[in-house]
C-alpha cells in the first residue's frame, strides 16, 4: 500500500471536501485550483500549500493551490504523472437540454462550461479515481438529460472528446478507449454520515475501465456493495440517531447536556400564549406539550423514532453515543464549548441585529420559522422555509446556505441569541475550530455555505482509500 495517495482539487472553493480527505491522514493533496482570492488565501493558510498566479505548470513546485481561471491552466503537459484521484464540483447552470422542433433533430446538449474543464482535467490527468459532486437537483434538470449526458461522458471520455473540446477549445488529441466506470452516482444525504445538518449532494465516483476491468465480477460487486454501505450510512446510526447542533456547539454528547437542553427548552414555556397565532397553537399542543424535558425523551420524539424499550436504551447509551463522541473527537469539538472559543478569524463574532428582528426572534421557538408570527405584528414575508428559522438543539440543523439577507441565516436555539455566528456555521458544517477563514464576514459565510461538509469528505475519502489499495 502506498503511503499517499495523490489529489488533484478543482473548483477547490475553501476546501472543505480537501479537508476530509487531510483529515484520513492517507491522501497527498498535490494540486488545487480556485477563482476567487479569499478562498485561495484560507486554503493556503489551512493547508500550509503555496499560492501561485501562474498559469504554466511547468514553472510550478508542488503542492501549490493556482488563483486563476481553470480555463487558463493547461492539464496537457501536467507535471505530475500517475495521478490517484481528481475531486471537484464544477458549477452546472449554464448545462442546457434543447429540443429541436423535428423529431428528426432530437436532443441537442449544451454542456456547462467548467463542467467542461472537469471533463477536460479527467481526459489529460486520467487519475485511477474521480470523485464529482454537485447540487441534487442536476439529476432533474433538463428532465434528467443532463444527468445522462454527464454520465456518458464519464463513461466514454474518448467517444465525446470531439464535442466538448469545442467548448473548452482545446484541441489536443487523445488516446483511444479511456472512460471511467461509474460506481457510484446517487444523492447522498449527509446527516446519515454524522453532519449535524440536512444537506445533500450528489456524489458521482469513477474508477478507470482499465483498472476496474482487471477485477473479476465478485470483487467488482464487492467494492460497490461496500461503498453504498458507507455512504449511504448503513454502518452508522446516525440515521435514526442524527448528531445534534446541541453537541457540536457545546462539545458534549446528549447525556451529558440535559440541565443545558431543559434550560433552553423552558424558556419558550409561554411563547405561544403570547404569539397566539394558529400555528403557535399547533406546536404548543402537538409539539411542546408532549415534550418531558428528559433530553433523551425529547430526542427520540422529535427524530420521530420510536420510544426504546430497556435493551434499546442501554445500547443507544452505550454505542450511539459512542458514535457521536467519536465525531466530536475527530473534529476537535470534545469539551470545547464554542461560547468560550476565541478565534483570530472573528469568525464567532455575534452579528449585530436590529430592535425589530431581536423582538422578532424572540417570538419564535425551535424548529419553527417566520410563518410562526403569521397575523401578528411580527409578521414577515418569506417565500423560503429557512426565513427566520431558529436551530432545533435536538434536530439537524436546515442546510447552511452561502448568500441571502432577510433571516437566511439561521438562528441559534438559545431564546436571547438571533443569528448563528461564522464559525457556529462552520461547526453546523464540521469544519474544525482550527479551520480558520480568510476575507470580511460575508466572504466567510460564503465560503463555509459553498463547502462540502469536511466530514462528508472523510467518509467518502475512507471508501476510496480502500478501493485505491485494490490497484497499488
Amino acid at each position: 500500500m502506498k503511503n499517499k495517495y495523490s489529489i488533484i482539487s478543482l473548483f477547490t472553493g475553501a476546501g472543505g471536501l480537501d479537508l476530509g480527505f487531510l483529515l484520513n491522514g492517507k491522501f497527498d493533496i498535490k494540486f488545487a485550483n480556485e477563482i476567487l482570492k479569499a478562498p485561495v488565501l484560507t486554503y493556503s493558510k489551512n493547508f500550509k500549500i503555496p499560492i501561485s498566479e501562474s498559469r504554466n505548470l511547468k514553472e510550478i513546485e508542488m503542492p501549490v493551490i493556482i488563483h486563476n481561471n481553470i480555463e487558463n491552466i493547461d492539464f496537457s503537459d501536467f507535471p505530475l504523472k500517475n495521478i490517484d484521484v481528481v475531486i471537484g464540483g464544477p458549477p452546472c447552470q449554464d448545462f442546457s437540454v434543447l429540443r429541436g422542433k423535428s423529431k428528426r433533430k432530437g436532443v441537442e446538449v449544451k454542456r456547462g462550461r467548467l463542467y467542461s474543464h472537469f471533463v477536460r482535467a479527467l481526459v489529460h490527468l486520467k487519475p485511477k479515481v474521480f470523485l464529482f459532486e454537485n447540487v441534487p437537483g442536476l439529476i432533474t434538470s433538463n428532465e434528467g438529460f443532463a444527468f445522462e449526458t454527464i454520465k456518458e461522458d464519464f463513461k466514454n471520455l474518448s467517444l465525446r472528446w470531439d464535442e466538448v473540446k469545442k467548448l473548452v477549445q482545446n484541441g489536443s488529441e487523445i488516446e483511444k478507449n479511456i472512460g471511467y466506470e461509474l460506481i457510484f452516482s446517487n444523492v447522498l444525504e449527509f446527516y446519515v454520515l454524522g453532519v449535524p445538518q440536512i444537506r445533500r449532494r450528489l456524489i458521482i465516483i469513477g474508477i478507470r475501465n482499465d483498472l476496474i476491468n482487471n477485477l473479476d465480477l465478485i470483487m467488482r460487486r464487492n467494492i460497490e456493495k461496500n461503498l453504498r454501505d458507507e455512504l449511504e450510512g448503513k454502518k452508522f446510526n446516525f440515521k435514526y440517531y442524527p448528531l445534534t447542533p446541541l453537541e457540536v456547539f457545546e462539545g458534549k454528547i446528549l447525556t451529558d447536556l440535559q440541565e443545558k437542553y431543559e434550560k433552553i427548552m423552558k424558556d419558550y414555556s409561554n411563547i405561544a400564549d403570547e404569539v397566539n397565532t394558529p400555528r403557535a397553537k399547533i406546536w404548543k399542543n402537538k409539539i411542546f406539550k408532549n415534550l418531558t424535558f428528559n433530553i433523551i425523551d425529547d430526542y427520540i420524539y422529535l427524530n420521530k423514532y420510536k420510544k426504546l424499550d430497556s435493551l434499546e436504551y442501554m445500547r443507544f447509551v452505550k454505542d450511539v453515543m459512542a458514535e457521536h463522541e467519536e465525531v466530536l473527537k475527530l473534529l476537535d469539538y470534545l469539551n470545547k464549548p464554542i461560547r468560550i472559543n476565541k478565534f483570530p478569524d472573528n469568525s464567532n463574532k455575534i452579528p449585530n441585529e436590529s430592535k425589530n428582528v431581536i423582538e422578532r426572534m424572540s417570538k419564535i421557538p425551535p424548529g419553527e420559522n417566520y410563518a410562526f408570527l403569521n397575523g401578528t405584528k411580527w409578521e414577515v414575508k418569506g417565500l423560503m422555509s429557512n426565513i427566520y428559522r431558529r436551530v432545533h438543539p435536538l434536530e439537524p440543523a436546515q442546510t447552511v446556505i452561502a448568500y441571502g439577507g432577510g433571516g437566511t441565516w439561521g438562528y441559534h436555539y438559545e431564546k436571547d441569541r438571533g443569528r448563528l455566528t461564522n464559525r457556529e456555521l462552520a461547526r453546523l458544517q464540521t469544519f474544525p475550530d482550527w479551520f480558520l477563514f480568510s476575507g470580511n464576514s460575508q466572504e466567510i459565510r460564503a465560503q463555509i455555505g459553498e463547502a462540502v461538509p469536511p466530514l462528508a469528505g472523510y467518509r467518502i475519502s475512507k471508501v476510496l482509500e480502500q478501493i485505491l489499495s485494490f490497484f497499488d
